[in-house]
């Protein structure tokens, strides 16, 4: 699980500099630091304790990129930076993002950069946007770097719209189902019972299951309701970990049905944004290692990974690429040929653009076909147990007899 750092550095200049990084373990953060252009003078893992800064409410993506849009709006307008961020911090309705921005101009205001001041933020500004903020510093195009930024955060927003659009549905409908279910098992079934034990006789093994499971239902109701939050709280601990995270984003590639739009979805998240740090002249290898941590995905953030370290021995991308078989080879020539004619930001572009529509296309295809498989579930399931209940009725006369 990735942890927060705390570092301070000396600059090519000679400048102390400090700030916060997230990384996975000390190593990585003094390879981050050095591929920066930074000599690490010191590296400490943050003691974790309550996030006051954001406790009260988390920035959601749809905020932060408006601030992107109006302070790079502000800063073409010749608005200085510091009146910009004053400005912006008194205007937004986020106290947490309020807070935070207050806290960026003071840093500013005492002679820290913007990239470090957003960069002791790792819980609203990531690597991404601090690492985009300081090439555009850099290259003295920071209201163009910030419209990048805000909107591929726009396009990320829409992205997880699509995602949740396209589960929203089956989630309802399975919902619904175990409400019908338990309403039955609670309420309709004992009546049945009541009536079938007075009458005698044998009844059909489906009647039998079904008031069992109504019996228990109703005894042990309170062991299933802790079971299931138990089940929960032990899945959201072992998705934590490493190896559960792996697990569960492999799983997600290959489950059916869903596994494709993920997929594309990863695909979509890796091109766009490896595209955009590329354009805006962050390094190669700096911009594998934010785009490996912004995919999304840990199988395709350990590909990606695979690929900085063939890119820092000197090959190219592309042929790292080749071995990890969740990049379609139409994604591999793409960036071959870029890499050839020098615009692998281009052609990255060209097919974040491609997975894009492919995503909004799948996104209608599940729809269109979800609907009926899941009308047929609750079909299915609630006829199957009002069959059970009504098939003694088929063998009334001879009970009564």
């Amino acid at each position: 699980m990735a942890d927060t750092y705390t570092y301070k550095v000396r600059d090519k200049a000679g400048k102390m500099a400090s700030g916060t990084i997230v990384a996975d373990n000390e190593s990585l953060v003094l390879q981050r630091l050095r591929e920066q252009g930074f000599t690490p003078l010191e590296v400490s893992k943050q003691r974790r304790g309550l996030n006051l800064e954001l406790t009260a409410k988390k920035v959601k993506l749809k905020e932060l990129s408006v601030f992107a849009r109006q302070f790079a709006t502000m800063v073409n307008s010749g608005l200085p930076i510091l009146r910009a961020l004053a400005i912006l911090s008194e205007q937004t309705s986020n106290p947490a993002l309020a807070k935070v921005l207050a806290a960026v101009r003071g840093d500013v205001e005492q002679g820290a950069s913007l990239s470090q001041a957003m960069g002791k933020h790792p819980k609203v500004f990531n690597n991404l946007f601090v690492s985009m903020v300081r090439s555009g510093e850099t290259g003295g195009s920071l209201d163009d770097v910030l419209l990048r930024l805000a909107e591929l955060i726009e396009n990320e927003v829409k992205l997880r719209g699509k995602i949740k659009s396209a589960m929203t549905y089956p989630i309802a409908v399975v919902a619904l189902v175990v409400l019908i279910m338990s309403a039955m098992l609670f309420f309709v079934v004992p009546q049945f019972k009541t009536i079938y034990s007075s009458l005698g006789g044998s009844l059909p093994m489906p009647t039998r299951v079904l008031l069992a499971m109504s019996d228990l239902a109703k005894k042990l109701w309170w062991l299933i309701i802790l079971s299931a939050v138990g089940a929960r709280f032990a899945l959201m601990r072992w998705k934590a970990t490493e190896k559960g995270r792996q697990t569960i984003d492999a799983f997600k590639l290959r489950v059916p049905v869903f596994g494709s739009l993920f997929h594309k979805t990863a695909l979509s998240r890796f091109s766009s944004t490896l595209s955009m740090l590329l354009r805006a002249g962050v390094p190669i290898l700096q911009a594998l290692d934010i785009t490996s941590e912004t995919v999304g995905n840990t199988v395709l953030s350990k590909a990606v990974t695979d690929v900085q370290g063939s890119v820092r021995e000197g090959e190219s991308m592309a042929k790292p690429l080749m071995k990890h078989a969740v990049f379609p080879p139409m994604v591999v020539q793409m960036i071959a040929v870029g890499e050839e004619t020098g615009q692998v930001d281009v052609m990255l572009e060209k097919v974040a653009q491609f997975y894009d529509q492919e995503v909004e296309a799948a996104v209608d295809a599940l729809t269109s076909l979800i609907e009926p498989l899941l009308i047929a579930v609750i079909g299915a399931a609630v006829g199957a147990a009002v069959v059970a209940l009504y098939m003694p009725m088929f063998n009334i006369i001879k009970l009564i007899q």
